[in-house]
Formats: C-alpha cells, sequence, structure tokens
C-alpha cells in the first residue's frame, strides 16, 4: 500500500443544516445585488426559483449521468432559468455572478470531520502518500482548494481531484484514474476511504482499488447517489480514528 486517498464531502469535511441554508441565503442575495446592479431588477424578483431549477437541471442533464460541468455552465443554466440572455452580458458580469455563486463556502467554512486532520498527518508520517477525489456541486474546485487551505487540509494532500475539472463524477473510472496516474502507482497499491457506497466504495473496487466505507456519525447535508449495486466494502468504520489501527491490520495481513 503506497496511497491512501479520501473523498471530500462528509468524510473530511461537512455543512450541517444552518451553513448550508446561510450559504443559500449569501448565494441568492449576492446574485441578487448583481443583477440588480445590472439592471436585471424585475427578473431578480424570481431568483429563488431559478436557483432551484438550475439544480435540478444540472441533476437532469449531467449529474445522474456521472458528468460534470464547469461552474460557468450552472450560471448560465441559472440565467436560461431566470430568462436572462447570457450572451448579452459582458464578461465582467458572468464573472461576478460566477464568483458570488461559486465561493460563499470559502468565506464561511464548512467544518472538518472529527479526526480528518489527524489521520491524514498519521498517514502521510507512515511514509504514504495522500489523494483526494470529489463530486463538487456548486462549490467548483477552485474554490475547494481554498477551503481546503484555510482549513490547512490541502497542505496534507499530494493530489487533489475535482468532478468540474475533471468532466465526469465517482463512480466512473476515469476520475479515479486521473488521480492514479497523477500518483504514478498502481489501482493494488490505493486505499479509497468515503462515505458513499455507490459512489466511493463501488468506485474505487471496480477500478481494483482496496476500499473503506466511512459511515459518519453525524452527517450533514451534502447529497450523494443512492446504492444502485450490490457493494462490499474491504471494511467499514464510523470514526476516522480507527482508521489507523485498522490499515496497521490491512498491512500486517498484506
Amino acid at each position: 500500500m503506497k496511497v491512501i486517498a479520501f473523498d471530500l464531502w462528509e468524510t473530511l469535511i461537512t455543512n450541517n443544516a444552518e451553513t448550508s441554508r446561510a450559504h443559500q441565503r449569501m448565494r441568492l442575495t449576492r446574485l441578487e445585488e448583481v443583477l440588480t446592479s445590472r439592471g436585471h431588477a424585475a427578473e431578480a424578483a424570481r431568483i429563488e426559483r431559478a436557483y432551484r431549477m438550475s439544480w435540478k437541471r444540472c441533476q437532469e442533464l449531467y449529474w445522474s449521468h456521472d458528468r460534470d460541468i464547469p461552474c460557468r455552465r450552472q450560471i448560465e443554466l441559472f440565467l436560461e432559468d431566470l430568462g436572462v440572455d447570457a450572451t448579452r452580458l459582458d464578461d465582467a458580469t458572468l464573472e461576478e455572478l460566477e464568483r458570488v455563486y461559486a465561493t460563499v463556502a470559502v468565506e464561511l467554512l464548512p467544518s472538518v470531520v472529527p479526526g480528518a486532520r489527524e489521520i491524514i498527518a498519521a498517514v502521510r508520517r507512515r511514509g504514504l502518500r495522500t489523494g483526494l477525489i470529489s463530486n463538487t456541486g456548486r462549490t467548483p474546485g477552485y474554490a475547494l482548494r481554498e477551503i481546503l487551505t484555510r482549513l490547512e487540509l490541502a497542505p496534507m494532500l499530494d493530489v487533489m481531484v475535482f468532478s468540474n475539472e475533471h468532466g465526469e463524477c465517482k463512480p466512473q473510472p476515469s476520475i479515479f484514474e486521473q488521480l492514479r496516474s497523477a500518483l504514478a502507482v498502481r489501482y493494488d497499491e490505493m486505499l479509497f476511504i468515503g462515505d458513499n457506497l455507490y459512489v466511493d466504495v463501488y468506485g474505487a473496487k471496480r477500478c481494483g482499488m482496496r476500499a473503506i466505507h466511512f459511515i459518519p456519525p453525524m452527517r450533514g447535508t451534502a447529497v450523494a447517489p443512492a446504492v444502485e449495486v450490490e457493494v462490499v466494502a474491504d471494511a467499514t468504520v464510523s470514526r476516522l480514528h480507527d482508521l489507523l489501527p485498522l490499515l496497521e491490520r490491512m498491512r500486517d495481513e498484506g
């Protein structure tokens, strides 16, 4: 075993319901401010409906097919649902809409899952490399990198892969392959840890990785697909602190 890789949401970081509601309020308020300042006050009154509809369309068009898109495409869908022609907006306006949409969690940070910092540090002390794969949703890779830096997790992760930048989501093999290739190891030298049996455990195991199912004691608001196939993890833990003795035992057993 040379690499321990992690899922992000509900494995290393999480939002509770109150934080998620605050993020939504911040997005809606700031999107409305940008649109109103550009002469779209009438359309801005319908902003919450367009916000919800654009999420539904992303799910129907992309995420349900394990595909992902740049954050700018989410903004374009949002504007379509709002009745605003994105092609008639200047680049500065589109950039500002994307910024206020994508970065609210940078300002109001998620919480670190208990034990996350400690387990990553302990893994690295044992000479193992670390990686991360995240399906992104409304918070794109560039914002998540900043979040992980502020939470002091980014310096401990050798490679980070985000679905909106890659173009496909877990459990598709291509996103696991990007991580494997970047770390220059074989799949059978990697172990993946995640909270969702389908996207994390199934995705990793069908590539030839070992996989641990993490069941967080307190689940946040991140949404993940339901399990669609029978999946058997190599192990299950409900506390990240329990990973170390488990990893030692797996190493001893070869």
